[in-house]
């Protein structure tokens, strides 16, 4: 590599970026993670990368490529730390006069323009605390929803937008980058007894800031590997991570009655998805995955809601005879049967 990764005084210049990649047995795909961002086109950053004690050879990977570009900074656990604590502490590695937090999970990586385009999205105003993008996940285009060609809306109408449609612009924490200055405001930077930390953390930052928007696709996030989001997508997160979302920030975004109908009708769409998995027969990891996520907003699973969307699904199956839902009600008796 050489000198390749010296930034010039003209790139000191420009804003400081810190990258951050914290990684655990991720052997597979950090070169390329590291390749994506030592190769982008906007230059003066910091790198630091965080072993979290792994063992398959990623710290080798990681001290190589340290060795051999300045703007990286390797650090080692000296004992296993679970992911959010390791993200936590490789975020308080950031250097004070970094103006902007980039996380790249290490199992993903971004295009070359990344860095560069959402940098000139905080241009647009002081008052933008988040920029996302759209972001590939597998060979899927997701973060669609965001009103073209606008590039940024306040922090507040996009999460009422969410509230109400769905429309989701988050991504990982690959696809967005943060104004440090209130990532250093707040530490540990993400809550570590919430589910989906990086959820939440957007939504309680664009209570208070603005959203920027890049309308390119500047990350991918892989669908095919053993992270540890898709070892729990067999668990059908989403429904989840939205139910909580909405019970928890419905009235810090929408007006109180608005707030009740949204938190109300969240429920009842969540426990219909549950009633689904149940006529699937989940084994008892799925419903311990589920009674943990709710145990974070203080509820218990309402076995006895859960059963009524049950009979219902189980009426709507009868009703609509010829449906797959029926041949998988026929399977789920034969099952009982031969149990």
């Amino acid at each position: 590599m050489g000198n390749a990764g010296v930034a010039s005084e003209d790139d000191k210049s420009q804003p400081l970026i810190s990258v951050i990649t914290p990684f655990h047995n991720t052997a597979p795909y950090l070169a390329q993670c590291i390749e994506s961002v030592i190769g982008q086109s906007y230059r003066h950053f910091e790198y630091i990368l965080v072993d979290n004690c792994s063992t398959d050879g990623s710290r080798e990977i990681a001290e190589s490529y340290a060795h051999r570009d300045p703007r990286i900074r390797f650090i080692r656990r000296s004992s296993l730390l679970s992911q959010v604590q390791n993200y936590n502490l490789a975020i308080a590695e950031m250097c004070g006069n970094a103006q902007y937090l980039k996380i790249v999970q290490a199992d993903d990586y971004i295009f070359p323009d990344c860095l560069l385009l959402m940098l000139k999205a905080f241009a647009q105003s002081k008052s933008i605390g988040l920029v996302g993008s759209y972001w590939l996940k597998g060979s899927e285009v997701r973060g669609s929803g965001f009103p073209y060609p606008n590039t940024m809306l306040p922090g507040k109408e996009l999460a009422r937008a969410y509230l109400r449609t769905g429309v989701w612009v988050f991504g990982s924490p690959t696809a967005v980058m943060y104004r440090s200055s209130l990532v250093k405001k707040g530490q540990p930077f993400y809550d570590e007894s919430r589910l989906h930390e990086d959820t939440e953390k957007c939504m309680q930052i664009l209570a208070e800031w603005d959203f920027g928007f890049v309308h390119q696709v500047l990350s991918f996030s892989r669908a095919d590997n053993e992270s540890i989001s898709s070892a729990v997508r067999a668990f059908h997160p989403a429904a989840l991570d939205r139910y909580i979302i909405l019970q928890r920030y419905a009235t810090a975004f929408a007006e109180p009655d608005e707030a009740a109908a949204i938190k109300k009708n969240s429920r009842r769409y969540y426990y219909q998805a549950l009633a689904r998995h149940a006529l699937r027969f989940r084994n008892a990891e799925f419903w311990r995955y589920h009674r943990n996520g709710l145990k974070t907003l203080g509820e218990k699973l309402d076995s006895s809601y859960l059963a009524l969307q049950i009979a219902r699904q189980l009426l709507w199956m009868l009703a609509n005879p010829g449906t797959t839902a029926l041949r998988a009600l026929r399977r789920w008796r034969r099952q009982v049967n031969e149990n």
